[in-house]
């Protein structure tokens, strides 16, 4: 999970014209998806679209197929130009697992747009190709939601399945620091307005 301004991120990939900062990024965006594509070589993972190529296919607004795990890969370069550092909520084999989670919250009453499974695999704000498999996976939640959802998983711990527990104490706990960071940030006059989730 990381934390960021999204509007820098699109602006970034639908520029008419860059800055020279933005020129800059993209620079350093590039790099990094080049350096992912040989770890990927180095690891024998072939992708039909090199994630340098998916790049630039996602800045001129051409992507030549609808269906790669590249594009989803060159997007999180770019939000990780722009967002924190980024925090590790854990490790799950199965994604699928977040939609039980889901029904046991809601089954306490937490609201639909605050349960995992809605914003961790809501997709990015921009439309790209499909990533084919399970993974890679993005989600957002607006960062003014963190708060909501830190005081909706709070109330309802102590009557959760013990499954679900620890998870939901994880989310609750991350989510109360993110509420007091994007209050703090929003008196120095900056708004980072999104949490980014990426599962790989």
């Amino acid at each position: 999970m990381s934390t960021g301004d999204m509007r820098t991120v699109v602006r970034l990939l639908t520029a008419v014209e860059r800055t020279e900062q933005q020129e800059r990024t993209l620079a350093r965006v590039r790099t990094e998806c080049e350096r992912t594509d040989a770890r990927f070589q180095e690891q024998g993972v072939d992708l039909d679209v090199s994630i340098s190529q998916a790049l630039d296919e996602l800045i001129d607004g051409t992507p030549s197929t609808d269906l790669c795990p590249a594009y989803s890969y060159a997007f999180y370069q770019a939000v990780a130009a722009h967002f924190s550092d980024p925090t590790d909520l854990g490790a799950w084999r199965r994604p699928a697992w977040f939609y039980a989670m889901d029904d046991e919250l809601a089954r306490h009453g937490v609201p639909s747009d605050l349960l995992p499974g809605t914003f961790l695999f809501s997709g990015p704000p921009l439309r790209l190709p499909h990533p084919g498999d399970a993974v890679p996976a993005i989600g957002t939640l607006p960062a003014q939601r963190a708060a909501a959802l830190a005081d909706a998983y709070t109330r309802v711990l102590d009557r959760l399945d013990p499954e679900f527990r620890g998870p939901a104490r994880r989310f609750a706990d991350a989510m109360r620091w993110e509420a007091e960071e994007w209050e703090s940030a929003r008196q120095l006059g900056t708004n980072p307005d999104t949490l980014l989730f990426w599962f790989h």
